[in-house]
């Protein structure tokens, strides 16, 4: 059987790759580093760091080890060049719209936030999102490689588009991140559902390694995401988790759908078909037994379709211990039940999530900026 190489630009690749990655983890580096954290030889990362610093990826840092009197030769350090670029994770939710400017490192360059009115209009958010990555673009030097974006409205999968559903809480109308944010990001930009997001983040920070459970967000809108095999199922247009119009028990033991359990409760923000959270707070006491039901009666039917390991309850009321306890106490009276935590990331999970997506990215870009730029 003859053996096939691996040819000389595929080993330079994979040598590159290893050199970037370790100095995206440890920030600066000596060649000699470099050889020992990755296995490869002095001679093999000098040329790759040479190569990298004429693609403009690794600069020399300017500092040296002491070195001298028996301490061996004096080494540079070296680091990733700020022109390796930077990515933006962004949240378009109700209370605003964030846009945070994260380099490889994992470092939060730069924050921007930009308060939106409601009712919110897709033009308002539109400018308001334009504005804050105007602002983060500006906030630091190199290029904006890709943005991540995390929307709380449902997204069209093919698209990236803010879909408007019956009864959405939050736009009215259709937005289109992608488009919005071309002029400002030199590569994709890749939109998804917020509870989608949170899931994942979820699914990253367990210390069991979760893979199969389902993520129910309770909160001004309701969702849910579904992760099977550790991936999110997002179905064919991008819209699976949409339970507001799911039917469940209502307050007075009718079958209704779940978004009007709310409105028969008077629990909906006057003018809009968003939920009080404050209201549902106040009132959990009063109205648990309800809640309880009623949710308990939509994590039936997530668990009949989908069979997850566990049923993790985020949001801001989701989470509400007495409002948590009347889901666990209805929900274990159903046929078929599975276990139910709350969510361990209640600050900016989603926000969190998408963080996360454009750090891994980012990397991946960053990664195979030599093979674009390679001689031919």
């Amino acid at each position: 059987m003859t053996t096939v190489k691996p040819s000389l630009e595929l080993l330079r690749s994979l040598t590159d790759e290893h050199v970037l990655r370790e100095l995206m983890q440890a920030r600066r580096l000596t060649r000699a580093d470099l050889a020992t954290r990755s296995g490869l030889s002095k001679p093999t990362v000098g040329e790759s760091v040479r190569r990298l610093a004429e693609a403009g990826l690794v600069v020399d840092t300017g500092e040296r080890t002491p070195g001298g009197r028996g301490r061996g030769r004096v080494g540079s350090y070296y680091a990733l060049a700020d022109t390796a670029g930077t990515a933006l994770a962004i949240s378009i939710a109700p209370d605003g719209v964030v846009v945070e400017r994260i380099d490889a490192h994992g470092d939060v360059l730069g924050r921007t936030r930009h308060d939106i009115s409601r009712p919110a209009r897709a033009e308002q958010v539109a400018s308001a999102l334009r504005a804050a990555a105007a602002q983060a673009r500006e906030s630091a030097g190199g290029a904006i490689r890709l943005a991540v974006v995390s929307a709380a409205d449902p997204v069209e999968r093919a698209s990236g588009r803010l879909v408007r559903l019956p009864d959405a809480p939050f736009l009215l109308g259709e937005l289109d991140p992608v488009d919005v944010l071309a002029s400002q990001v030199g590569g994709p930009v890749i939109v998804d559902n917020d509870v989608n997001w949170a899931a994942q983040a979820e699914r990253d920070n367990d210390p069991t390694r979760l893979s199969d459970f389902a993520y129910v967000f309770l909160g001004e809108g309701l969702g849910c995401a579904v992760v099977s095999d550790g991936e999110v199922r997002r179905g064919h247009t991008g819209l699976a988790g949409e339970i507001a119009h799911l039917v469940t028990i209502g307050p007075h033991g009718q079958a209704t759908r779940f978004i009007d359990v709310f409105a028969d409760l008077g629990l909906r923000r006057a003018g809009t078909t968003a939920i009080d959270v404050d209201r549902v707070r106040q009132t959990a006491t009063a109205t648990r037994e309800t809640l309880g039901h009623a949710v308990s009666g939509v994590l039936a039917a997530i668990v009949a379709l989908t069979d997850p390991r566990l049923v993790i309850v985020g949001g801001p009321w989701g989470s509400h211990p007495a409002v948590l306890d009347a889901i666990t106490t209805a929900f274990a009276q159903m046929p078929r039940h599975t276990e139910i935590r709350p969510a361990l990331l209640t600050d900016e999970p989603s926000l969190t999530g998408a963080r996360a997506e454009a750090l891994k990215r980012l990397r991946s870009t960053i990664v195979a900026l030599p093979q674009r730029t390679a001689p031919r």
